[in-house]
């Protein structure tokens, strides 16, 4: 398969922007009204919107691994979200998968088939329309519309232009229980070129055990389609977030396929910050 030729970031470019970003997270938190509140690491998308005039960047590392059909792969990514606050209720939001690199091998012939490049870009809005209320019983909730453009390199661009519209509602419950579900549709395309319509259905549990950190468990049916579309993508993920400050969180995540067109295994890091 051809690909856009990308050269590999060097190892010192790699540790100035890590070093660059910590350095930039520890005076955020003088800038934070109230706790940050990401969309990651779990895939329900939070309620809640980064608020009027304020940049939330959520970014990190994935490795994922799969062996289906007679192939062994690996794929890393660099997933980044940018959201935009434009009002109390509604933000602009900037979502890629970043820098990939992947590798396939045959384990009959051997033969290896490797690719970098840049993931598509996918514009949004996300609109807050109500705030929970614990007391009542009553969910925050969130409309997300997004557009998927197929603007990244060859080896990794989409068909065209696809969009996707999902809600979110959250429910705070007692001793610090949280429970999120998304439901959604995306309209995608198929090698060949015709569309198709697939559902989106995901459930989040949460627990904060202290100010600062909080685990969840999750079921995610982050594609449900027939098999002639590339079949359904349904996981069970875990995973944890320290608030290291009101405008700072790091986090790590571990997700495990659970039916055949799923990928076997996932696991990313991250950190998310505000100013």
């Amino acid at each position: 398969m051809q690909h856009g030729s990308v050269s590999a970031f060097p190892q010192q470019w790699v540790a100035h922007l890590g070093a660059g970003i910590f350095c930039l997270c520890m005076p955020l938190a003088a800038h934070a009204a109230d706790p940050i509140s990401t969309d990651r690491p779990d895939f329900v998308e939070s309620s809640d919107v980064v608020g009027a005039g304020r940049v939330q960047i959520e970014t990190g590392f994935s490795s994922e691994r799969n062996n289906a059909d007679g192939t062994k792969s690996r794929t890393r990514s660099t997933p980044t979200l940018v959201r935009l606050g434009v009002s109390e209720n509604l933000e602009l939001r900037v979502e890629t998968d970043g820098y990939i690199r992947s590798a396939a091998r045959d384990q009959t012939s051997g033969w290896t088939q490797r690719e970098r490049g840049f993931a598509d870009a996918s514009l949004g809005l996300k609109w807050h329309m109500r705030d929970g209320d614990e007391a009542r019983g009553t969910p925050g909730i969130a409309l997300l519309a997004h557009l998927d453009v197929d603007s990244g390199s060859r080896a990794f661009r989409g068909q065209g232009v696809r969009p996707s519209l999902r809600a979110v509602a959250e429910w705070d419950l007692p001793n610090d229980f949280s429970v999120g579900v998304m439901p959604g549709a995306i309209v995608d395309r198929r090698a060949d070129g015709k569309r198709y319509t697939a559902g989106i259905l995901a459930v989040t549990l949460g627990k904060a055990w202290t100010p600062s950190w909080r685990t969840f468990v999750e079921l995610a049916g982050q594609q449900l389609t027939s098999r002639k579309n590339g079949g359904s993508i349904v996981t069970f993920d875990t995973g944890v977030t320290y608030l290291v400050n009101d405008a700072v969180q790091l986090d790590f995540a571990v997700s495990r396929g659970l039916n055949s067109t799923s990928p076997d295994w996932q696991w990313g890091a991250g950190v998310s910050f505000r100013f």
